[in-house]
């Protein structure tokens, strides 16, 4: 005789699920009201939930219910039969011959335990197979339909659960890296302020007197080279103490009515020199319909400055730069992208970028990024990075959009 289920127990199953599902901060209450409910259900002997583990690719147990420690003190599982064929297979596997059966890891200690059948459901996510609910029988029956129907339902539960869990867990774990993050960021900007004020004033005085020098030595003599470096290297080292200070003051931006268009068409001006003794072909696409909103040109020309240089030192030769305007769907927002045909940025270097003092140029100082990212972070807006190594690397800028009249 199949075995049927209660329309009642069903509801009440997938009511009390659900609702733990959506309110409980931690995935093994899920878990294991769903082995409890499953015992209960099909009457069985119990039930075992195991989930995969990232590192080891082994069942580790996560749950269960109606079974003896001595049974569960076996250990692990190893997942390659298992996971293997309920991928295959993708329904409930019914193993009624748990002796013979390779996917019964442990069958004497089964049947000490007075466990003669037993039914595997996968627990699926997006085609991939991330766990198994094990339901454990302490004699053989047939199952209706809908009762492995059931067992599958909660199988699918459960690995929504585990979903949910694993995202709140990347998200935590992003939030400690930004928040970890932050805090060095503030850190080097006061180490920063400080080095810079005391270097800036030695700084000027050799700046000064080696440029009188260089007004008063004879144009073919060996001293001459030698203050032109370091006059040269002098203002190089001035303006990474502007940088540096730039980036410690992260001063509040001195908003004005304008849009991104106006601060594309300032930099592009300025730059013309630099794109055509580089030989780099630029293609503008501006959004003339873009609205008006608050922000501080002078500041947001220093970031598009920064990210198209970047460009300008990843494209070769005759390579090509586009920069592009544009408002979100909404119109709650507007954007400038600028995308290069450059080298790319390597996978390990991406969560770097807008760290200071990071670079992989040869004297650069790794301040331009950081300082963008403070700017734009101080405009309410966002900066977003997608590179490919040998394709090339697309910054978004992205501001918000004032309501001009409440502004």
């Amino acid at each position: 005789m199949p075995t049927t289920l209660g329309t009642n127990g069903l509801y009440e199953t997938f009511r009390d699920l659900t609702s733990v599902m959506h309110s409980a901060t931690n995935v093994r209450d899920v878990m294991d009201l769903a082995v409890r409910r499953i015992t209960h259900i099909l009457q069985a002997k119990g039930a075992i939930l195991r989930v995969i583990n990232l590192e080891t690719q082994e069942l580790d147990l996560y749950a269960v219910y109606g079974l003896s420690q001595r049974y569960l003190s076996k250990g692990y599982v190893s997942s390659r039969k298992l996971i293997t064929d309920l991928c295959r297979m993708k329904r409930v596997i019914v193993i009624d011959d748990i002796l013979n059966d390779p996917r019964v890891q442990y069958p004497k200690e089964a049947l000490e335990e007075g466990i003669v059948m037993m039914l595997d459901a996968p627990l699926s996510l997006r085609d991939n197979v991330v766990g198994i609910l094990r339901v454990l029988f302490s004699e053989r029956r047939s199952f209706s339909q809908e009762a492995l129907d059931f067992v599958v339902s909660v199988a699918q539960l459960c690995a929504c659960a585990i979903d949910k869990a694993r995202l709140f867990e990347e998200q935590e774990s992003r939030y400690q890296r930004l928040a970890l993050q932050t805090e060095k960021l503030s850190a080097l900007g006061r180490m920063a302020a400080g080095i810079a004020h005391e270097i800036n004033n030695p700084l000027s005085s050799i700046l000064l007197y080696s440029s009188n020098a260089l007004k008063k030595v004879s144009e073919s003599g060996p001293v001459k080279n030698a203050l032109e470096i370091i006059v040269s290297e002098a203002i190089r080292c001035r303006s990474i103490i502007q940088d540096l200070l730039e980036f410690a003051r992260q001063r509040e931006p001195c908003k004005i009515p304008g849009t991104l268009n106006c601060v594309v068409e300032k930099v592009l001006s300025l730059l013309e020199n630099e794109f055509r003794l580089r030989h780099v072909t630029v293609q503008k696409v501006l959004d003339r319909d873009l609205p008006e909103t608050l922000l501080d040109v002078s500041q947001m020309q220093q970031v598009v400055v920064n990210i198209v240089l970047n460009a300008l030192e990843a494209v070769k030769e005759g390579g090509k730069i586009v920069i592009r305007t544009g408002m979100k769907e909404d119109r709650t927002a507007q954007f400038v992208v600028i995308e290069d045909t450059g080298c790319g940025i390597p996978e390990e270097h991406m969560e770097k970028i807008f760290e200071p003092f990071f670079s992989t140029k040869p004297k650069g100082t790794g301040l331009g990024l950081a300082v963008s990212y403070g700017i734009v972070g101080n405009h309410g807006g966002t900066i977003d990075v997608w590179s490919r190594v040998g394709e090339g690397s697309r910054f978004t800028v992205t501001l918000p959009i004032h309501d001009m009249e409440e502004a």
